[in-house]
């Protein structure tokens, strides 16, 4: 599903150039879900954001489900975001003037459908809040919140989900409710990464990568 083979990225910072990562390898398998691990600063984000086709490498490859769109537009990288690849934040990234079910129907909307509501109503089922659709993110938990933002990267029915630090704002019991429902999803097939810096997040995932210093350092697989 996801290759990257020997991508390097590198930011302007002032007059300095500083590497980020360093000739990455990696592979995801069809139906994985798999967690990016490591200290803050060692390229984990951009790593992800990459994934995502949010930015591109300075050099090497990114391969989606066998297509290489290392070189595609930005009008095609926003194509492939919106109808193949569903991202949760942890900051929710939700409009606090919308509603959740505004909320999750964005996608549908710049998609060009018009009339998302029955899809975004599903997917607020599928993730157990279709009691709170017509509720702002204020009058919602975080957890509640984070739900809502699962249901919207869920609702164009993506192969591949992206979850950066997904618990980071969550309390225990919430983190672990949450992950529950990545892993149901998980269970109908989907893709998952997931960047976490939690040790019991990560044991969540079928497989550990930690990174060092822009480089993938080592994998674990779990029991």
């Amino acid at each position: 599903m996801i290759r990257v083979a020997g991508a390097t990225k590198s930011y302007r910072v002032g007059e300095e150039s500083v590497a980020v990562l360093h000739g990455v390898d990696l592979h995801v398998k069809v139906g994985e879900m798999a967690a990016l691990t490591g200290s803050s600063g060692i390229g984990k984000s951009t790593l992800m954001n990459i994934l995502g086709c949010l930015d591109r490498p300075d050099a090497g490859r990114y391969f989606l489900a066998g297509e290489d769109v290392s070189g595609l537009s930005q009008d095609e990288l926003a194509v492939i975001r919106n109808r193949r690849i569903g991202f949760v934040f942890q900051t929710f990234n939700l409009l606090p003037r919308m509603s959740a079910l505004e909320n999750v129907g964005l996608p549908l909307l710049y998609a060009g459908e018009a009339d998302p509501h029955a899809r975004a109503a599903e997917a607020l089922h599928t993730v157990g809040l279709a009691e709170r659709m017509h509720h702002e993110p204020n009058q919602l938990s975080g957890g509640q919140r984070q739900r809502v933002a699962i249901a919207r990267a869920i609702i164009t029915n993506p192969a591949i989900i992206l979850a950066d630090e997904p618990t980071g704002n969550l309390d225990s019991k919430t983190s672990l409710e949450v992950m529950d429902l990545f892993l149901e999803l998980n269970r109908q097939g989907r893709t998952i990464v997931i960047v976490t810096h939690e040790p019991d997040i990560a044991a969540y995932c079928q497989r550990q990568i930690r990174m060092k210093d822009g480089r993938i350092a080592e994998m674990a697989w779990s029991a």
